[in-house]
């Protein structure tokens, strides 16, 4: 059923225009939550919204790493002189089983943190999925052989270890992350985990959960139904909103096909983007001036350690459209779904 909420949006640009009146004694936090409801009203509608990007024309600085820094280090990111106003949430998840981020909502929450909540899906690894590979092993064997002259003439034996490739073994069958993995029949049950995860880690309606689907030199027609299926199983489920994680390489066909989802079961709303690109990135740009203008968050810096209020944590650097990025949609999206 096509959706359709013009008078929601017209109500919610209303707000912002009057948010954007107020003093400047509370700059920050109603130019966040106007922007908020502008692009929220925005997307969910369908419509131009050039109020909304006046509001929104700023950038969001976020960063993420995969282990929780603990609470000690997120506070003292939070309160020293930082510039990070969000971070990625990681959910426990197939190729991300780490649980440092499980129940840490309200205490991130709390010290003033944004959200962007992460679900590491399955990956192809350079791998065309289902098809034999070959794998690199080390193998050990022990070699015997003769040292010395004369009488001191003995012999020795020595472990010698090469690198050699064998066919590799089908996945164990406690695996949860393998390229043989990567199927339209997996996307839809990772698909439903992801939303249930994300519903015990407490967050609210609405919410944008993220599939990260790492950088590939080939998408396979495997992995388009994984991540097409994904997206499906999460909207079926009706209380989040799907997005994607993808390298600037794959974004415009991976962005393709989950418009087409969207627009399948009658969805006018842009799929939010993350989108990493090195090349370019400024942390005063928007996430739209990075050639892709369905970029929600523009990932540029990876794997660099920083200090700030004498705790080092390494991160990749983002920005984002804003200051809450799992959150476009969350004020409204009850409303908008109940009008169905």
């Amino acid at each position: 059923m096509r959706r359709s909420s013009r008078p929601i949006a017209t109500l919610l640009l209303s707000i912002a225009t009057l948010a954007s009146c107020q003093g400047d004694s509370a700059r920050e936090s109603v130019a966040d939550a106007s922007a908020k409801v502008a692009l929220a009203a925005a997307t969910i509608s369908g419509q131009e919204a050039p109020l909304a990007n006046e509001v929104a024309h700023a950038s969001y600085m976020g960063f993420d790493t995969g282990t929780y820094p603990g609470d000690e280090a997120m506070h003292a990111w939070r309160t020293g002189n930082s510039p990070y106003k969000w971070t990625g949430y990681y959910l426990p998840s197939p190729c991300h089983q780490d649980e440092g981020w499980s129940g840490k909502r309200d205490t991130l929450t709390a010290m003033g943190y944004g959200l962007a909540v992460l679900y590491v899906g399955q990956q192809t690894w350079g791998r065309k999925p289902g098809t034999p590979h070959m794998e690199r092993v080390n193998v050990s064997r022990k070699v015997r052989a003769y040292v010395g002259k004369g009488r001191h003439r003995h012999r020795v034996t020595r472990t010698v270890t090469r690198t050699v490739l064998r066919k590799a073994p089908p996945p164990r069958a406690d695996a949860t992350c393998n390229a043989d993995f990567v199927t339209g029949a997996r996307g839809m049950r990772e698909g439903v985990d992801a939303a249930q995860r994300t519903a015990r880690e407490g967050f609210p309606r609405g919410t944008t959960i993220f599939l990260d689907i790492e950088r590939m030199d080939v998408i396979h027609q495997a992995m388009r139904d994984y991540y097409s299926a994904w997206v499906r199983a999460v909207l079926d489920d009706g209380r989040y909103v799907p997005g994607i994680y993808v390298h600037t390489d794959n974004a415009n066909t991976v962005y393709g096909d989950v418009k087409a989802v969207y627009t399948s079961v009658g969805l006018e709303s842009e799929p939010p983007f993350w989108v990493a690109k090195s090349r370019g990135f400024d942390t005063t740009k928007h996430p739209t001036e990075m050639g892709h203008t369905f970029a929600a968050i523009w990932q540029g810096i990876l794997d660099v350690k920083q200090t700030w209020n004498g705790h080092k944590i390494p991160i990749d650097v983002n920005v984002a459209s804003l200051p809450s990025p799992s959150s476009v949609v969350g004020e409204i999206a009850a409303g908008f779904r109940a009008g169905e």
